[in-house]
Order: C-alpha cells, then sequence, then structure tokens
C-alpha cells in the first residue's frame, strides 16, 4: 500500500489492455484507441466546453424570445393607454390639483391633536432627563421608564372607557 504512485511516470504514456478472453473489437479500433492522445480529462474537458456552448445558445434564445415578448406587451400598453386617454373626461393639471387641495383640507381638518396630561408630560420628562444623565448606562433607568408607562396605561383606560361609553 503506497509503495507504488497512482499516477503514470512522465515517460509511461502507454496503455496496454489485456483481456481474459477474446476481444469482439477489431485490431485496427484497439490500435487507434491504444495511439489516441485524448485522456478522460480532456474528454470531460470537451464535454464541458459543448454543454456550456448548448447552455448559451439556449440563453440567447431564451432572451430573444422574453425581449420580443416584452416589445408587443410595451406596444399594446401604450395602445391601451392611448385609448384611454381619449376616453377620459379631459381631468386637466389645474382640475387634479384643485382634488388634491381639497383632500388635504380635509385631512387637516381631521387632525386633532390633544395635549398631553400633565402626569404623562412629567413622566416622560423623567425618562429623557434619566437617560440624558444616564447616557453610558440607560438600563438604570428602568424606574422612570415603569412610571411612563404607567402613566401611558392610565391615558389609554381612560380613552377606551369614553370610546366604550
Amino acid at each position: 500500500m503506497g509503495s507504488s504512485s497512482s499516477k503514470p511516470a512522465v515517460g509511461q504514456s502507454s496503455h496496454t489492455w489485456k483481456a481474459s478472453s477474446p476481444v469482439g473489437v477489431s485490431q485496427d479500433v484497439v490500435d487507434s484507441l491504444q495511439n489516441s492522445s485524448e485522456t478522460d480529462t480532456s474528454r470531460a474537458q470537451n464535454l464541458k466546453l459543448a454543454i456550456q456552448k448548448r447552455v448559451a445558445a439556449e440563453l440567447k434564445k431564451l432572451s430573444a424570445e422574453e425581449s420580443a415578448a416584452l416589445k408587443t406587451a410595451q406596444e399594446k400598453a401604450s395602445e391601451v393607454l392611448s385609448q384611454e386617454e381619449g376616453k377620459e373626461t379631459g381631468l386637466s393639471n389645474q382640475a387634479v390639483s384643485k382634488e388634491v387641495e381639497a383632500l388635504r383640507a380635509r385631512l387637516d381638518k381631521r387632525k386633532q391633536l390633544r395635549t398631553l396630561p400633565e402626569s404623562v408630560e412629567t413622566a416622560r420628562g423623567e425618562v429623557v432627563r434619566c437617560l440624558m444623565e444616564k447616557d453610558r448606562r440607560p438600563l438604570d433607568c428602568w424606574k422612570e421608564v415603569e412610571a411612563f408607562k404607567e402613566e401611558v396605561r392610565r391615558l389609554e383606560r381612560g380613552w377606551v372607557e369614553k370610546v366604550v361609553r
């Protein structure tokens, strides 16, 4: 084990095959195989190159089909858009901007910011103050955070009770 090399020496490139029974192949074929300089590696490389060429050809074909399909889809879309533009009621840029302004005004009316109760503001300020003082150790502000959470819970409970009634 290990006393002989698995690769043939550089000078020993002859391949000799000895069959135990008579071979059913002509001597010319055997000679051409023995004299061939093609190796397993070169055959594998040739096969790999052939596969790569085939894949590249298929990709090129698919790309061409996709670009043709995209072109037809774009043409159909432009036709539909041109037909819809003709059917539109003629909303001009000014009409659209007036509509946008009306919607904006309605949204502004809906905004109703309420001021927070003093207890919530105080608890919030305590959390901010603590975090500013202990910027390297923010976990030391857990008491202030819990107090803030409790104030928010009270505020939420009040809101829920008001909505439910």
